[in-house]
């Protein structure tokens, strides 16, 4: 039984153990997911997840010396949830489950609830395999949930373990991932642009679809950034065009004076800052070579080009993976949430305000033009700009909530990916599905509006699902004339009621008033088809208690 010596200091850690000497080293695990940890590629993470709630994880490092691993609770140190490890000249390891306490302290647990597997150290590197179950119930161990994870990671030259003075890094990551990853055939789509001296620009080009002579399954992309501006592309979207699109040429503002160049609302992938290569489920994916299939694209780019800086060239854009091997179902892509403008607005110096839109399903038959069979969500992805702190979106049916479809009460703007579902989850059309955004503008001194910019904001959640509709999006957004009512602010209709709202004396008081008008105001739903624009409308007249949403 081996014996520790744990001495607490500031800054500086001892870690003891008595020499353990093996005979051989296990087989490497067969673990899915792997990312670096750091810029520089120093710091090499691989894990998986079981269904009895244990996740195993591989951290190696470039060094020879101390190595370690933890949770933050938002990204800063004090709170973090750390093991350390390494081994000595002698041979002998270390590894100890710490917790810290403060900026300077850095404490063993009494309870050691990651089990070391084995540490390894070679002449360049140091290998770490250990596991943990999700939910460890130490007060000094943080959850492994279904929320975006702050990871921090860091290390030092030697084994004197100076926590607070070696390498630090930290990530944020979405830890429970339900796939791996496959080979397949591939068509690059890319596009070179000169990037304007603006802190916003939606630059958009239709590009033709593979001419394939049967139908083709489109089962996985990953985004192609040019290294130099990975801070630059906010995100990229790509839109299908139904066939009697008319397709303009060359590359123009998405939103500009063109409204051909804003055509095509059917979402087929879409990627955003921080996330990667995504691989759709083996029962389902995107259809394309047959007369109900488009046969362009509108591949839309976001540039934040925050220090306008002139003279940027991006080539960015999708790599997309398609195969005659055909899946059983036709994926969709269904946008909900807030409409983003005109009328969404965030008051300033708020630590928190909720702001909610309401699709509501019932007309999705009419605009579909046939029946629609019930939506399978296999997987979602969430969007807010600068100041969301958490998505959420709930699944009710005749007024009675169903279930959380998804959720991130930790939302990072850093990190915004597609997440498959534990389960499939099925949606039935007359469902309604409410979407929730908290947003913090502390650091705001004017009101935030809905719009394109990544200054303004953002409310959304894609729901990935088979077999296809027609039905590209819906969204909701709350009477603004009511919400300027409610805070004694004159208004005749909704331009002059957000005219109002910067009228508003701001404070604690005013912003819970507003967040509680937006919850028992009436909405307005849009629902949009393919290629029909404008969008039905759909006017719902209180039918849900909004401020009854999302029990728990």
């Amino acid at each position: 039984m081996m014996t520790v010596l744990f001495s607490r200091i500031k800054s500086t850690l001892f870690l003891l153990f008595l020499p353990c000497f093996c005979s051989g080293q296990p087989a490497p695990p067969l673990l899915r997911f792997s990312i670096f940890l750091d810029p520089s590629n120093m710091v090499y993470l691989r894990w998986d997840h079981d269904k009895q709630e244990l996740m195993m994880f591989e951290l190696q490092v470039l060094t020879t010396g101390w190595v370690a691993f933890g949770f933050s609770p938002h990204g800063e140190l004090p709170g973090s949830d750390i093991v350390i490890g390494g081994v000595f000249p002698n041979g002998s390891i270390y590894f100890s489950d710490c917790h810290v306490a403060d900026e300077t302290t850095l404490e063993e647990d009494e309870s050691q609830d990651y089990q070391l597997l084995s540490v390894t150290e070679n002449k360049t590197s140091t290998t770490m395999l250990f596991k943990r179950h999700l939910r460890t119930c130490d007060p000094n161990d943080l959850d492994i949930t279904v929320d975006t994870v702050r990871l921090i990671a860091a290390f030092g030259t030697d084994d004197t373990v100076q926590f607070f003075k070696g390498q630090r890094f930290s990530k944020s990551l979405f830890l429970m991932r339900y796939r791996g990853e496959p080979s397949g055939d591939l068509c690059v789509f890319l596009f070179q642009f000169a990037v304007p001296a603006e802190e916003t620009k939606y630059a958009c080009t239709f590009i033709p679809l593979p001419m394939v002579k049967q139908k083709h399954h489109i089962y996985k992309f990953e985004p192609v950034i040019t290294p130099h501006n990975i801070t630059l592309v906010h995100h990229i979207l790509v839109y299908a065009c139904g066939n009697a699109s008319v397709i303009p040429n060359g590359i123009d503002d998405c939103y500009g004076a063109n409204p051909d160049f804003a055509l095509c609302s059917q979402v087929l992938v879409g990627w955003a800052v921080g996330g990667e290569s995504y691989q759709f489920p083996d029962e389902a994916a995107v259809s394309i070579g047959t007369p109900w299939d488009p046969q362009y694209i509108r591949l839309e780019i976001h540039y934040s080009n925050f220090d306008l800086l002139p003279g940027l060239i991006d080539s960015s854009g999708v790599r997309i993976y398609y195969t005659p091997e055909l899946r059983k179902y036709d994926v969709g892509v269904l946008q909900t949430g807030i409409f983003p403008f005109p009328v969404h607005f965030i008051p300033p110096g708020a630590k928190s305000y909720r702001s909610y839109g309401l699709c509501n399903s019932s007309q999705f038959d009419e605009m579909n033009g046939m029946l629609v069979p019930d939506l399978h969500v296999f997987a979602y992805l969430l969007h807010t700009h600068l100041s969301g702190r958490g998505v959420k979106a709930a699944q009710y049916r005749n007024g009675e909530q169903l279930r959380i479809i998804c959720e991130d009460n930790k939302y990072d703007f850093r990190l915004q990916e597609i997440r498959d579902m534990k389960e499939i989850l099925i949606i039935k059309p007359g469902d309604e599905i409410l979407v929730e955004c908290n947003f913090q503008t502390l650091d705001r001194s004017g009101i935030t509006f809905g719009g394109p910019s990544t200054m303004n904001e953002m409310c959304l959640t894609f729901l990935f699902y088979y077999p296809r509709n027609n039905i590209s999006s819906c969204m909701g957004y709350p009477d603004i004339l009511y919400i300027a009512h409610v805070l004694k602010q004159e208004a005749s209709d909704a331009v002059e009621a957000m005219m109002a709202m910067d009228f508003v004396d701001w404070d604690n008081d005013t912003v819970k008033i507003a967040e509680k008008a937006a919850k028992e105001a009436d909405q307005v739903v849009m629902i949009k088809a393919i290629n029909v624009s404008p969008p039905s409308e759909k006017f719902v007249g209180g039918e849900m208690d909004l401020a009854l949403m999302f029990q728990e």
